[in-house]
């Protein structure tokens, strides 16, 4: 690192990304205006299930203001499926979406036909005169309905389970038969999804002569949609350019592939004319990724005082309708976490994906994780109302003591073979926060009437992974006026990318954070990226940046020892510019003069450097 005249990593400082969303000159979406740009609203599905007998366009397509309007048989018989990004399960395949229902609807807002128009309203006025008929089927809402197959939900796959596997370790089975306690319980996690403030919004501008295909609006891992877009459209991958604007919140559930990333650009491409769609909050609701639907059958066994033996588990996931995206990921992170940060020598999981008729499931903040943590503690805490022991006690005698990490759990998700807890002091955290609420003075006070309000108090411990995911990928750029510019393929949507990034690289460059800029996201920047999820942002694109910062300081002492006829090693970086031994000798070269020299040189050559970070599946947990 440089020296310490600069100290920004670890540091409270003033957000960069604040000025312009605190003054209203953030760019949303909605507050993108393209020239002859349409609009586009979706007519979707009121039922559940139910076979699609007939779609009558012709009214909507007669109203004054109309442009166009479709359904799947407007498109053509080879619609794209929406493909799976994480947690590829065999048997997903017999279940993806396409972009728009083809022969029955499986879920309340499935897409079913498609209006353009020149405003909202008249879109949303020709949506009330299109003529679906519908035959209502009877709908599955529930595992148990799932697991009897009486109504399937694709005929073709002959079932409604998606895939199914058992994960363990050690010896369950001998465990739970030796045990002086076992206790068996049913948990369930209640559906539901997050709701931005801002909702998804999306502008197409296709362009089949160039070819060009740009997306407006796209976030969170904007390569891998555009890689799977140049596919469906049957265009070159460098043809299709995902632009991320300013987001309103993600947390999971925004910058995944729906089918409204596929019809905004169909609708584009039929018109000749940039294409808007923004989601109102009734379809966000309905339409949006749903989560943490799970039902947990937990066993556990222990021996009198307390020590945790073995674990056994039913993971059922509710999926929805299609297997989307991500979707794999709930259920089976939940079996992974289900052990938590605790020493269970034996653990063993049956993990199920039902197909039913709701919303498909997607990843929402931790997903998995929240599950898993919800069924653990709750059934930690029974059982040591049952044994008699603290519950704060109780876990303190389980988790996981310093001498016992790196800790590998075992593959607890089919292929994940890296699975290792790396290092931590988990008893001295529980007891530092124990201290820090003085657990000692209100553990007896459940139920105390202070000023009118009840008085509880809870214990959850849990363990959190990181950093997953492809590489990550960065590149500075010094610029003659002394500016600094940092491109990262991450993406932001609200946690602050543009700060944390322009920290780490004012501290390795050791220059003020005020002289750099941040530019995320967009896959115009940079060939290839990882994007954001998994909380990854610090650990893949910070260790990029960094990188790249180091590489930019040699790359300044190359051009400084030419500058200066002098050998490279001689010169030294530090504080923004290259120093000489004999500093007599030389006023240093900052980098602003570096880069007007690299300028010079070749007319078009700037000072810059590009790195890429990779964990080689190594996940950081906490």
């Amino acid at each position: 690192m440089t020296g310490t005249a600069h100290k920004y990593i670890g540091k409270s400082v003033k957000r960069l990304e604040d000025e312009r969303l605190l003054t209203g000159t953030g760019a949303y979406v909605d507050d993108l205006k393209l020239p002859g740009m349409a609009v586009m609203a979706i007519l979707r599905s009121p039922h559940a299930h139910a076979r699609i007998r007939g779609i009558d366009l012709s009214a909507a397509r007669a109203l004054p203001g109309v442009i166009d309007a479709f359904s799947a048989a407007d498109i053509g018989p080879e619609l794209p499926l929406i493909p799976i990004r994480l947690a590829p399960f065999e048997g997903f395949e017999r279940f993806l979406q396409p972009p728009i229902a083809v022969g029955k609807v499986r879920y309340v807002g499935e897409p079913v036909a498609v209006v353009i128009a020149s405003d909202r309203y008249v879109a949303e006025d020709a949506l009330e005169m299109i003529d679906i008929d519908l035959d209502p089927i009877s709908a599955v809402t529930g595992i148990e309905q799932a697991v009897a197959g009486d109504v399937l939900i694709h005929e073709d796959a002959g079932e409604n389970m998606g895939s199914r596997y058992t994960v363990g370790r050690g010896d369950a089975e001998a465990a739970f038969a030796d045990a002086a306690y076992t206790r068996r319980e049913r948990f369930v996690t209640n559906r539901h999804s997050a709701a931005p403030m801002e909702t998804r919004g999306l502008i197409a501008e296709f362009d089949a002569g160039i070819p060009l295909l740009r997306l407006h609006g796209a976030t969170k891992v904007t390569y891998f949609n555009r890689r799977h877009l140049a596919v469906a459209f049957d265009l070159p991958e460098a043809a299709v350019e995902l632009i991320e604007t300013d987001v309103g919140g993600g947390f999971g559930v925004r910058g995944e592939l729906y089918p409204e990333d596929y019809l905004v650009p169909i609708a584009s491409r039929r018109t000749g004319r940039p294409v808007k769609w923004i989601e109102d909050r009734r379809e966000n609701l309905m339409a949006t990724n749903h989560s943490r639907d799970i039902v947990c059958d937990l066993e556990i066994a222990a021996t009198a005082d307390g020590g945790i033996l073995a674990m056994r588990a039913t993971v059922q996931g509710d999926m929805g309708a299609y297997i989307r995206t991500n979707g794999g990921v709930v259920a089976s992170r939940a079996a992974q976490f289900l052990p938590g940060p605790y020493r269970v020598p034996s653990f063993s999981c049956d993990v199920q994906f039902l197909i039913t008729n709701k919303t498909p499931v997607g990843t929402l903040r931790g997903p998995g994780r929240f599950e898993a943590n919800f069924c653990r503690e709750r059934m930690l805490d029974l059982m040591a109302d049952d044994l008699g022991i603290d519950p704060a006690e109780l876990r303190l005698r389980n988790l996981l003591e310093p001498a016992e990490l790196p800790y590998r759990i075992g593959e607890l998700v089919p292929g994940d073979v890296n699975a290792t807890f790396d290092h931590g002091n988990y008893p001295s955290a529980l007891r530092r926060v124990l201290a820090e609420i003085g657990y000692d003075d209100w553990k007896d006070r459940q139920g105390d009437i202070i000023d009118g309000r009840a008085v509880g108090l809870g214990i959850a411990c849990f363990i959190e992974s990181s950093a997953a995911g492809p590489p990550e990928t960065a590149r500075i750029t010094a610029a003659p006026d002394g500016g600094i510019e940092i491109r990262t393929g991450a993406s932001s949507v609200g946690q602050g990318t543009e700060t944390g990034l322009a920290q780490i690289g004012a501290e390795y460059l050791g220059i003020d954070i005020d002289r750099i800029g941040v530019l995320h996201g967009s896959s115009t920047l940079l060939a290839s990226g990882g994007g954001t999820f998994h909380s990854r942002n610090t650990v893949m694109a910070g260790n990029a940046v960094r990188l790249a910062a180091e590489a930019l300081r040699d790359r300044c002492v190359e051009l400084a020892s030419l500058r200066w006829n002098t050998e490279a090693d001689e010169l030294s970086y530090r504080d923004g510019a290259v120093h000489r031994p004999d500093e007599a000798a030389a006023e240093p070269l900052t980098l602003a003069e570096l880069a007007t020299f690299a300028r010079s040189r070749g007319g078009k050559e700037t000072l810059s450097a590009d790195a890429a970070f990779e964990n080689e599946g190594k996940l950081s947990y906490s």
